[in-house]
């Protein structure tokens, strides 16, 4: 398959790499299927979340332990129902980063994660329960902190 890209042009990629969110992402619910992207070099730790449909719509995700290893989200009854899973083992989770001018004006969600069941392609974004996690914290905040 071949899709139209906000950051790489037209690549190619095999259908089982999408990943699919039954009820979209918060504030893009039309939006279904997404091809994660790595950046080169980074493996799983930065990545793009392109949108199939939509070239414009895209995002950049990161591995939350590789940004603050103490990370310790915990999901609902709800979402590992809509994850298809309960095992860990099973699961990635990413979180949205918004890059701006500087490391101290760019920021990640780590109250809403990214959930990839890495078995069925299946995917949800979360809101943590756990008040420790905000929707904006400063990629500054983590400086020296990366595993």
């Amino acid at each position: 398959m071949k899709a139209d890209t906000m950051y790489f042009g037209r690549i190619e990629f095999d259908k089982k790499e999408l990943i699919r969110f039954e009820e979209g992402l918060f504030g893009f619910e039309s939006q279904k299927d997404f091809l994660p992207v790595p950046f080169e070099g980074e493996e799983d730790a930065v990545l793009c979340l392109q949108s199939i449909s939509d070239r414009d719509i895209s995002f950049l995700i990161m591995n939350p332990f590789r940004l603050y290893p103490a990370y310790e989200p915990k999901l609902g009854k709800v979402d590992y129902r809509k994850l298809g899973t309960a095992k860990e083992e099973n699961l990635s989770y990413y979180v949205i980063c918004v890059l701006r001018d500087t490391p101290e004006e760019s920021t990640v969600n780590l109250k809403c994660p990214v959930v990839v069941n890495t078995v069925t392609r299946r995917a949800v974004q979360v809101i943590l329960e756990n008040n420790t996690y905000g929707f904006r914290h400063s990629l500054s905040e983590f400086a020296g902190k990366e595993a």
